[in-house]
């Protein structure tokens, strides 16, 4: 599937009383990294997190940002008080080390309040987190109907540029078949300038022939490059993340283009290389974008 790896998504879900609102931005990559924001409470999921984005998404730098805020009128305080002893006793000896006289009072503990987290209300945390799970699925949905949307637009592209270049090959093979005839006429003109007589040694001319033909012979470059364009459109229409496989398929058509560029002695055949190397770059900047 031909899907790519930019996109955005956002999914909000309110449930008994918690509202949960889920961003994910998805940019270029080369392998999956992703990066989590998430409420404290919920840092314990973040594996849990990690690993559902990873059974949905194969490649790109992946952003999340989740937050979750409560909406009834339900609020709980619950203070740390071992956090908070444990904090009175340490300011104290710091005191006693400074031979301040001030004592320590309500006021500074509360001053380090965000150190020490009060734990969660019973069961609030898994609360919370099956709301998140609803609104991630529905993030993760809505990301993959935009990266599939604009990957259609960027296959729509790439399918009419290789086209093209499947046709410049057609050419690039049928001058390079008239040119084996081209060669031997050319090569027959120079070795009669050579002799003063008509005698002109048949067989040696064949042997150069065959070295000239080896020479200029692209025809498994031809067929390697179809047979690779083949396996482009094939790669289409499978299932799977299409991005690094494409990827690698072009470097290979490059080395077939490069080939017979080195090869054809032809100043048209030239041209058709060059301008089948500017389409393939094109195509691999595409697929660059691809997941």
């Amino acid at each position: 599937m031909i899907k790519s790896m930019t996109g955005f998504s956002k999914s909000e879900v309110n449930e008994n009383g918690i509202n949960v609102v889920i961003e994910i931005k998805s940019l270029n990559a080369k392998g999956l990294d992703i990066s989590t924001r998430m409420p404290r409470n919920l840092n314990h999921k973040e594996i849990d997190l990690r690993e559902i984005l990873k059974k949905n998404i194969s490649r790109g730098t992946i952003n999340i940002n989740i937050n979750v805020n409560r909406t009834d009128d339900t609020q709980y305080f619950l203070f740390n008080n071992q956090a908070a002893k444990a904090c009175y006793d340490s300011l104290n000896e710091f005191r006693k080390e400074l031979k301040l006289k001030d004592a320590v009072k309500l006021d500074h503990i509360i001053h380090f309040a965000n150190s020490f987290p009060a734990p969660e209300a019973p069961d609030e945390a898994d609360k919370e987190w099956q709301i998140v799970l609803k609104a991630l699925k529905n993030a993760v949905i809505n990301l993959n109907k935009m990266k599939t949307a604009e990957g259609q637009q960027i296959s729509k592209d790439i399918t009419a540029r290789m086209k093209n270049i499947s046709t410049t090959i057609d050419k690039i093979e049928q001058i390079s078949a008239n040119k084996i005839p081209e060669e031997r006429e050319k090569l027959r003109m120079k070795i009669a300038q050579l002799f003063d007589s008509d005698e002109i040694d048949e067989h040696r001319i064949q042997m150069e022939l065959v070295l000239i033909a080896d020479k200029l012979d692209i025809s498994e470059e031809c067929v390697r490059m179809r047979s690779h364009i083949k396996f482009f459109f094939e790669i289409f229409k499978q299932n799977e993340p299409a991005g690094r496989k494409l990827n690698f398929l072009m470097q290979e058509m490059n080395r077939e283009v490069n080939t017979i560029g080195s090869k054809a002695n032809d100043i048209e055949i030239s041209h058709l290389v060059v301008a089948t190397k500017e389409e393939l770059e094109r195509i691999r900047e595409q697929v660059q974008n691809l997941e």
